[in-house]
């Protein structure tokens, strides 16, 4: 199979001649009903749903220095993908929706990147088993219309061998980001060729697939998000994968508040997994805006390193920014350390037509 906005590119072309342009627009009002109108969606778990609490605790500002020696080496421009599987592909998008199945289940959802038209009919369009209209007033679970029969509200997915629970929730997402499976990957095969005991940190850890996948390779996870309901999902995903003998500690706090207490505690962690919104709020009112908190929040990572760290992951969804901008970030933190920080966009391929389909930025610093 990570989830949860990136920044694509290209519009289907069409020969010019007349009949393709009346064709084409005939297709593109045959497929854009229903279309969403839907806010902008935050990657962080509950604050769609409880924004409301009236306090807004700021974290104190950190007060960061410029280091000196040499900066890591880099490579930029990376397009990492996450192939399709039995339990996801990309489908088909085009006029700002996206065509997907998870599991057994046809999903129709916003998507902002896609801005060509969609390849596949409007026939198969129209066997979607769930349409995510951004309507609070639409019948089903939240804002999910069901257009052949109601479905429940969870149902089961795997990724790699590791069962866990997909879920309609109220802000669109369904427990579970595809493209998020190529960081997976990695972090299993840095855990696996340590051959020494390896701690994991996964910060702003959600539904806990991540973490599931760092356990059963043989590390010993701390995973931490600010919303009680996404841990309960976490722990009923760790009982539904059979993973329950596993060291995963499940804690719900600010993620920024426990990055400083571990900083104080001396506790260090040899391969850490960021995955922030673009704005949150903490279970005490804190307030996180990825541009204002993101250079404290990476730097207190690199002083929770071990001695000999593995890695630090990045991923950035939903902003308007270049991939460079947290790339030199990295590369500024991790100034001294060596290794290499590497740079670029998550992507899924359709399976309509191949296109690409750019989901988030990513900066990831490896020791080697």
């Amino acid at each position: 199979m990570k989830s949860p906005g990136g920044k694509i590119r290209k519009t289907k072309n069409g020969s010019g001649r007349q009949g393709d342009v009346s064709k084409n627009a005939v297709q593109r009002q045959s497929v854009t009903k229903p279309r969403p109108q839907f806010a902008k969606a935050h990657r962080s778990s509950d604050e769609e749903t409880e924004r409301a609490s009236p306090r807004t605790e700021q974290t104190p500002k950190r007060v960061v220095t410029r280091r000196t020696g040499a900066r890591p080496q880099e490579k930029t421009g990376l397009i990492l993908e996450t192939l399709p599987s039995e339990n996801y592909a990309l489908l088909d998008s085009g006029n700002g929706l996206k065509l997907e199945q998870y599991g057994p289940y046809r999903i129709v959802r916003p998507e902002g990147q896609a801005i060509w038209l969609p390849a596949w009919s409007k026939s198969e369009w129209d066997k979607a088993d769930a349409i995510f209209t951004g309507n609070t007033d639409e019948e089903g679970v939240g804002r999910w219309q069901f257009p052949n029969v109601p479905l429940g509200e969870t149902w089961p997915l795997a990724y790699d061998g590791i069962s866990f629970l997909g879920r309609f929730t109220s802000f669109r997402h369904v427990g579970v980001f595809p493209e998020q499976g190529t960081h997976w990957a990695y972090m299993h095969d840095l855990i696996r060729g340590a051959k020494r005991p390896v701690k994991v940190l996964n910060l702003f850890g959600y539904t806990g697939v991540a973490s599931l996948v760092a356990a059963r390779a043989g590390a010993e996870v701390t995973h931490v998000d600010a919303s009680k309901k996404a841990i309960l999902w976490a722990r009923e995903n760790q009982e539904m994968a059979g993973l329950s003998s596993k060291p995963i500690r499940w804690i719900c706090e600010d993620a920024m508040k426990f990055v400083a207490r571990e900083e104080r505690r001396g506790n260090g962690y040899d391969i850490i997994l960021l995955d922030p919104p673009a704005y949150g709020r903490g279970p005490n009112g804190e307030v996180w805006q990825l541009f204002d908190n993101l250079p404290d929040m990476i730097d207190l990572c690199r002083s929770i390193l071990t001695p000999n760290p593995l890695a630090v992951v990045l991923t950035a969804y939903s902003i308007r920014a270049s991939f460079f901008a947290i790339h030199e970030l990295m590369r500024d933190t991790f100034t001294g350390l060596g290794g290499e920080v590497q740079s670029g966009e998550l992507i899924l391929r359709e399976r309509s037509s191949k296109r690409a389909l750019s989901t988030s930025l990513f900066s990831r610093w490896g020791a080697s």
